[in-house]
């Protein structure tokens, strides 16, 4: 036994009599009375755990508290269970004759996970002063379950003489001796689990709901559709995505196009213009020079014409000739 764990705990998968009466779960022999009637019990098959039939409801989803006060109803209790998960279903464990409360009871939640926080917050909580313990419904989940008043059960204190180990409350403890497994195989009571040990502050887990091959099945079915719905509801997101970036680039290419069309537009308008007016002046121009080239010809051609017809008069008229001559020879010199 390895020092690591001495103060280590473990905890019964299954129910022995015998194995619940010892601290160490390797006890061969009964010590006492109720543990010797309770392995009488569990050898002739005297107990029936569903034989009960006020035990109803999902086990899978019930709790048992224990340690309640007498005084306990079972509205107080519905309101303080109420905290950790809807109730489904509570019954107060009561005298069949006198009716009252025998300090126990059953709550069923409506889930699996209610139950599991109920399972590990509720216990060693209070309610009306007393300390109570929570665990699962151990009469339909752990086999070879045996209950307290045939001599079975788990826990107890140490002033009544009938202590119980394994359970939530008080676990098994490591061995401190050699484990006789050859006794302890003869006798049906399983061996301590080596390797298997945890800290006593640890929270064990309630056993679980084991799915079948059909809810495998159904579950697997449900994922696949719940897959193919996703990439289904994927693609048809990408396919949107890609619509609308689609459309967003054609209209963007509209807008950018109708923008270019009126900026070119409105560039060729202005070249046009400048053309036309360059063309306008230019053709003024060439207009204005085309007429004046024509008046300075006709100025010159008039000139030329009355300069011509002057020579032609003088040439002509000897008359003219003669009144040059005198009217040179009449005039002063010093003039």
């Amino acid at each position: 036994m390895s020092s690591n764990k001495i103060n280590a705990v473990f905890y019964a998968e299954s129910y022995h009599p015998i194995q619940a009466g010892s601290i160490d779960g390797t006890d061969i022999l009964p010590h006492d009375n109720a543990v010797y009637r309770a392995h009488l019990c569990s050898s002739a098959g005297l107990y029936d755990p569903f034989g009960d039939p006020k035990v109803i409801g999902d086990p899978y989803c019930t709790i048992f508290v224990g340690r309640l006060s007498h005084l306990t109803t079972e509205d107080t209790l519905r309101k303080a269970m109420s905290v950790y998960g809807r109730v489904r279903n509570l019954r107060l464990v009561r005298h069949i004759v006198t009716g009252a409360s025998r300090g126990y009871a059953f709550v069923e939640y409506e889930t699996e996970r209610e139950m599991q926080r109920a399972y590990k917050d509720a216990h060693h909580s209070i309610i009306d002063d007393c300390e109570i313990i929570v665990d699962y419904n151990r009469q339909r989940l752990m086999p070879g379950w045996i209950p307290r008043r045939l001599g079975g059960g788990l826990g107890g204190k140490k002033e009544s003489g009938q202590l119980r180990f394994g359970g939530r409350e008080k676990p098994f403890r490591a061995p401190l001796r050699p484990i006789p497994f050859d006794d302890l195989k003869r006798l049906g009571i399983p061996p301590p689990p080596e390797g298997r040990y945890m800290s006593r502050f640890q929270d064990p887990s309630p056993p679980r709901r084991k799915r079948s091959s059909v809810d495998w099945e159904e579950g697997s079915h449900t994922r696949d559709g719940q897959e193919h719905s996703h990439n289904r509801s994927s693609a048809d997101s990408k396919e949107r995505y890609h619509s609308r970036s689609s459309l967003e680039r054609e209209e963007s290419s509209k807008k950018w196009s109708s923008l270019d069309r009126e900026e070119h537009y409105g560039k060729r308008t202005s070249m046009e213009r400048d053309d036309s007016s360059y063309s306008w002046s230019t053709s003024r121009r060439e207009e204005h020079h085309h007429k004046s080239t024509d008046r300075t010809r006709k100025r010159s051609s008039e000139g030329k014409d009355e300069r011509s017809s002057h020579k032609r008069h003088k040439h002509r008229n000897p008359s003219y000739r003669h009144e040059r001559r005198s009217s040179s020879r009449d005039q002063p010199s010093d003039y």
